[in-house]
């Protein structure tokens, strides 16, 4: 019931995006453009991203509805990337992310107070994941900005990594979330993740994963993952 009810606010949100356009603040913006103004220009210290590993399962698990979220598998960010510390049983996998291991078109992509609980369906999983994780793997390992770009462009180029599969998503639904320094902090959404080269192109619908060819459609809705109503009053 809970899915079906998320369903019908994600379509519903599709009519007001498109109504909407030209007020919406997530867009593709030129990377390097983007790095000049960056107020995280490296990494900070390693351990300013990390969080108690049951801290960290429990906020993964707020990323969807509890009818998802339970019988999913959890990451958590270890040593040399995010790994496995709950096995799953639905196929969605979910994790809190951070920046350096999202697109890396976002001015904030060092920034350590990033905490995304995003919780992958199984396409997504196969998919967008592998993004994250080769994201994730390089900048533990000491990696720049500018060397994960390159060995993104080099995967894709070498099709080890590709487009979404079809019918990939995501939730982000986490009253716990910190997903950005603007104002608000967060945002109760879903995502839909399309080839770069599909047929939706407009940058005020869409985050560009540049250079993976995906491209993010950000859908908000009106309820948090535990069903209470998205307010002002709920950000931090």
């Amino acid at each position: 019931m809970l899915r079906n009810t998320v369903s019908a606010m994600v379509w519903v949100n599709v009519v007001l995006v498109a109504v909407l356009a030209a007020a919406w603040p997530i867009h593709a913006q030129d990377t390097k453009a983007q790095d000049a103004t960056s107020p995280y220009p490296s990494m900070a210290p390693i351990e300013q991203y990390r969080m108690d590993r049951d801290a960290e399962i429990a906020m993964a698990r707020t990323a969807a509805p509890a009818s998802i979220s339970r019988d999913a598998e959890v990451l958590v960010l270890g040593q040399k990337n995010f790994e496995t510390a709950v096995q799953g049983k639905n196929g969605y996998v979910c994790l809190v992310g951070r920046a350096f291991a999202g697109p890396l078109t976002n001015l904030e992509f060092w920034n350590p107070k990033n905490r995304s609980p995003i919780c992958y369906n199984p396409p997504a999983a196969r998919s967008l994941m592998p993004y994250a994780m080769k994201e994730a793997g390089m900048a533990l390992a000491g990696a720049s900005k500018a060397q994960i770009t390159d060995a993104i462009r080099t995967a894709v180029a070498k099709k080890e990594l590709g487009a979404p599969e079809l019918g990939s998503m995501a939730y982000m639904m986490s009253k716990e979330a910190y997903l950005t320094d603007r104002d608000g902090h967060n945002l109760a959404h879903v995502m839909f993740e399309l080839p770069r080269d599909g047929v939706f192109r407009d940058p005020a619908f869409f985050v560009s994963w540049d250079p993976a060819p995906v491209i993010e459609f950000n859908v908000p809705v009106g309820h948090w993952s535990d069903g209470t109503e998205e307010t002002a009053s709920n950000t931090h």
